[in-house]
């Protein structure tokens, strides 16, 4: 009896550090996910096929820079050359319209090395929506590059605008007008979707660092809302002007018409019959 209670008393002991056992497992915590292995947020967030930049920031903005001032310098001096009575402002106009052309492809990007993928990658330290094909992100934009109908498709809008400049065309202020509203329209759409995702569900698309959020971020896109509102108030004050104009020509060729001698004669006559 006593070797049954030793070996029936050793097996429940051991039952019973086996179900412990189990049930630590059991209640234990899921391991954590693995770390991103890039920088972007919210943290965790998806970017296939990533792969870091090979060149460094200065390196990046001094090739832009480059490029920049290569492509403003040629078409302006062919601008100058086609009209050479283009003043300084309508011509810094000009280059404004032809700086706010892009093609770019959002599906490669991310494990792309050349120019303008590394600076995509670089400005989308402060939104990553650029880097997941985000389908607002997707939107805008392909409506800005790819295309040809004016109507809708702002990138081929801004060389229209920038041509009408150029042949001081009476085209010019309603294209413009066009341009700068859809820009205004573009900016506020991309502040707002992403600031009201942050407000309702914590998620932010760009770094908390000060350099991302307002540099980058907040800075980078403020001449996208500044220069249209400028524009489109400057194009407003010349149609107003210019109709102003044309209602005081109006008004002075009716006048004009009415004292000419064959109307004067006419006048009298009519006067002479009634009497």
């Amino acid at each position: 009896m006593v070797l049954w209670d030793w070996v029936w008393g050793g097996y429940r002991e051991r039952n019973l550090a086996s179900e412990a056992v189990t049930g630590a497992i059991k209640e234990a915590p899921p391991p954590p996910p693995p770390l991103p292995t890039h920088p972007y947020y919210p943290p965790g967030v998806a970017i296939l096929n990533y792969e870091a930049n090979h060149a460094t920031v200065p390196m990046l903005l001094v090739s832009l820079g480059g490029m920049l001032a290569s492509v403003m310098l040629l078409t302006s001096t062919l601008a100058s050359r086609v009209n050479p009575s283009l003043t300084k402002s309508n011509l810094a106009v000009f280059c404004w319209f032809i700086l706010c052309y892009f093609v770019f492809s959002h599906a490669t990007v991310a494990s792309s090395q050349n120019l303008f993928a590394q600076l995509w990658k670089e400005y989308a330290l402060s939104d990553s929506r650029y880097l997941t094909s985000d389908p607002f992100m997707l939107s805008v934009e392909s409506i800005t590059v790819v295309g040809f109908l004016f109507l809708f498709l702002w990138g081929p809008l801004s060389f229209a605008c920038a041509a009408s400049i150029v042949a001081n065309s009476y085209l010019r202020h309603p294209l413009q007008i066009s341009m700068c509203m859809a820009h205004l329209y573009g900016v506020a759409l991309y502040y707002s979707t992403s600031l009201v995702e942050t407000h309702f569900t914590g998620l932010a698309h760009s770094r908390p660092e000060f350099m991302y959020f307002w540099v980058y971020y907040v800075g980078f896109n403020l001449p996208w809302a500044i220069v249209p509102a400028f524009l489109l108030l400057d194009s407003v004050k010349t149609l107003r002007r210019k109709l102003r104009s044309l209602d005081t020509i109006r008004t002075g060729l009716a006048g004009f018409q009415a004292h000419t001698p064959l109307n004067s004669a006419k006048a009298t006559s009519e006067t002479k019959k009634g009497q």
